[in-house]
């Protein structure tokens, strides 16, 4: 009973918002305390080029691996950040590697390099100044962290883990939660704006994160790192990685500890309570395997396993004020991808035969109540997809899908499938003009069968070289198993086993232009979505309904220069105009502007500086407990600085300063986001550092 209870009050903490703020609140921020995931995936993890080493030999490149041409058109040294971006293999826009320039969609690429130079110890740290995103993290490392793309909700955007769906079927609302996820295995992310259903299913309403880690290549390399820090930080990393004749491998193990957080607000604590800071403590192991049988047949295997823990301090009573005793919640996350490969015709033709398998538990164990609240979740996935190349540099892509997710919490166990086939046509004409074309079909056992598509066409001009884009795509967003099917008698709240898909339509239009042999390079992209179907709690506040609709707008523009060889710039902006389109009211925790510029510099050949600035304009906002709507939470800037020097080629030293002028501010609203910090650490390689 105490479980259940625990269960209820969660949910109904994420009730209150909904019930006061109708479709804004639902559309708007997950609750605080409330864990959050996905849905359906896609498409196996593509290698990109993988980090190149001076002692590796050529011949230790996997089969078929190639160096765009872009990135041999001139030294690295003086090779633009543009340039190299441009040149950039990308796989989550078409499902199949393809250069960055051949793109239509609006993509932003982080790679093993840029978390190195950022010293991102978690992807929240490195997402929140990539334009068309806002992060919102319920205090420091290990708070609840939500990604809103382009103004949609933070259960619209798909996440993979190296093809791997690693959402959370336990979460009432469906959203993943970033904040357990580590960057020590990481080669390199995507971040894909705009409506992906046509390709990747439910939840790809405002786009796809996909996560790609490291794949071993040429002779062994081990790696290891250790930092301390602000707020008791502790974090190391270590990890071996290679490949010999026809197997590969890369073996990653990380903890980050961090602890004495503030998060609570000091004005929220009833007269004479002491704030009590939050801790966290991480482990997370992932292995990557590969082996090529022979000409026609290679297998590959993923393993991925996390082990979270945050102690916080949770609100009760009612009003609701902090308590003063903290809470836990602790995650336990296994995901696997087992995948075999048959090549045709000299590998003109690829069949691909993937499971996929993930298990999610979490335990909620709050003050006072000796019994924690377990919920486990589970999806298993069944993918079978074929990539023909009907000539070169134009391919189809046809695949078929089975999906089964389950949840089992007190007093319910539940079970939903989902079936699905898919076609894509991509194709390149003389190396300026590209197409991108998918049309899909999901049959849910629930909801029945949604079709969608998406087109994106590109073309480079000629002369100027410039790049004109546009893309329009439908989507969807299924009802979680909790929301079908998980009922609350207690609080009068009961499960709607009739609700219909969230339904959207998206498109976007803009323009990339290089200069001075791209060391200059800018451009700016318009936005459009419009979402209906929206899913919310009903008139008399007892099941779910679909109600609401939104409409989200706005622009990104950025522009990169390459200085010198040594100083190079880049700036962001990002206009974001998302309404109720039933109230005319702006969602909740989405600012209409966000800023963000990065310096990175050379002076010595062993030295690298580099400083981000990060300005964030006011938003609207609810209260900590949920109950006071309307609120208008003031916008921030921040602005952080990192270093690094090679010792050797064997050994670098970082150190860096977050927050560097200490601002305090409040994101969401209630929870306080870290002062000043600083941290330092060494990093060791047996040869090849990056």
């Amino acid at each position: 009973m105490f479980s259940f209870l625990s269960v209820a009050r969660r949910h109904r903490a994420g009730l209150l918002s909904s019930t006061v703020l109708v479709s804004i609140a639902t559309f708007g921020a997950a609750p605080a305390t409330a864990q959050q995931s996905a849905s359906p995936d896609l498409l196996p993890p593509v290698e990109v080029d993988p980090p190149r080493k001076p002692a590796a030999p050529k011949s230790a490149l996997p089969r078929g691996a190639q160096t765009p041409r872009a990135r041999a058109s001139q030294p690295a040294a003086t090779q633009s950040a543009a340039a190299k971006a441009n040149a950039q293999l990308v796989v989550s826009p078409t499902g199949i590697a393809t250069p960055a320039a051949h793109v239509a969609n609006a993509i932003t690429v982080v790679t093993a390099k840029d978390i190195a130079t950022q010293q991102a110890r978690s992807v929240p740290d490195i997402l929140a100044a990539i334009p068309g995103l806002n992060v919102v993290q319920t205090g420091g490392a290990g708070g609840q962290s939500s990604v809103f793309t382009r103004g949609t909700n933070a259960n619209h955007t798909k996440i993979l883990i190296d093809g791997i769906d690693v959402g959370d079927a336990t979460n009432a609302n469906g959203a993943f939660d970033f904040a357990h996820l580590l960057t020590s295995d990481i080669q390199q992310f995507e971040v894909l704006r705009g409506p992906q259903s046509g390709l990747y299913g439910s939840d790809a309403i405002g786009g796809v994160i996909s996560v790609i880690t490291r794949k071993g290549d040429g002779p062994a390399r081990a790696t290891a790192s250790i930092e301390t820090g602000t707020y008791q930080t502790f974090n190391q990393s270590a990890g071996v990685s290679g490949s010999q004749d026809n197997v590969n491998y890369a073996i990653n193990v990380a903890h980050l500890h961090a602890g004495d957080i503030p998060v609570t607000p000091q004005q929220l604590l009833p007269a004479g309570q002491k704030a009590i800071g939050n801790a966290y403590d991480n482990v997370t192991a992932s292995t990557k395997f590969g082996v090529d049988l022979n000409e026609a047949w290679s297998l590959n295997s993923v393993l991925r396993y996390t082990d979270a823990t945050l102690l916080f301090t949770g609100d009760g009573g009612f009003p609701s004020v902090p308590n003063a005793a903290q809470s836990s919640h602790a995650v336990q996350q296994f995901a696997t991808r087992e995948e075999a490969v048959w090549s045709l015709l000299d590998g003109r033709i690829k069949n691909y035969f993937v499971i996929n398998y993930v298990n999610n538990r979490t335990s909620d164990l709050t003050a006072g109540n000796p019994l924690a609240a377990i919920s486990t979740g589970e999806r298993i996935k069944y993918d079978w997809h074929a990539v023909t190349e009907l000539a070169p540099h134009n391919n189809f892509i046809v695949g078929l899908e089975q999906q089964t997710d389950r949840l089992q919490t007190t007093g319910l166990t539940a079970e939903n499938g989902n079936r699905a086939g898919f076609v894509e046509v991509q194709t390149n004409f003389a190396q300026r003009m590209f197409l991108v074309a998918s049309l899909r079909n999901d049959i849910n056992d629930q909801f029945g069968s949604h079709g969608t598509y998406r087109i994106a066409p590109a073309v480079i001009l000629p002369v100027t070289e410039t790049k004109l884009k546009a893309s329009y795509g439908t989507g969807f967003k299924a009802p979680t198993l909790s929301q079908l099917y998980q009922d609350f008698p207690a609080f009068n709240f009961f499960a709607n086993p009739n609700l219909k898909p969230e339904q959207s339509t998206g498109y976007d239009a803009g323009f990339e232009q290089p200069l001075f042999d791209d060391r200059i390079r800018f451009g700016a992209t318009y936005f459009h979505n419009s979402i209906s179907n929206l899913i919310n709690s009903n008139a008399t506040f007892t099941s779910y309904a679909n109600v609401g609709l939104a409409t989200t707008e706005g622009t990104e523009s950025f522009v990169t220069a390459q200085l010198t060889d040594r100083l190079s710039l880049r700036a962001d902006y990002t206009f974001t105009r998302a309404v109720d389109a039933t109230t005319g009211q702006q969602l909740l925790r989405r600012p209409k502007e966000k800023w963000s510029a990065t310096a990175i510099w050379t002076p010595l050949d062993p030295l690298t500086v580099s400083a981000t600035l990060l300005r964030v304009s006011n938003w609207r906002d609810v209260s900590r407990d949920g109950m006071t709507s309307g609120l208008v939470a003031p916008g921030y800037t921040v602005v952080n600085l990192r270093a690094d020097y090679a010792v050797s080629d064997k050994v670098k030293l970082f150190g860096r300063i977050d927050n560097l002028f200490n601002r305090h501010y409040q994101n969401p609203t209630g929870f306080l986001a870290p002062g000043l910090g600083m941290f330092g650490g060494i990093r060791v390689a047996s040869f090849g550092m990056e």
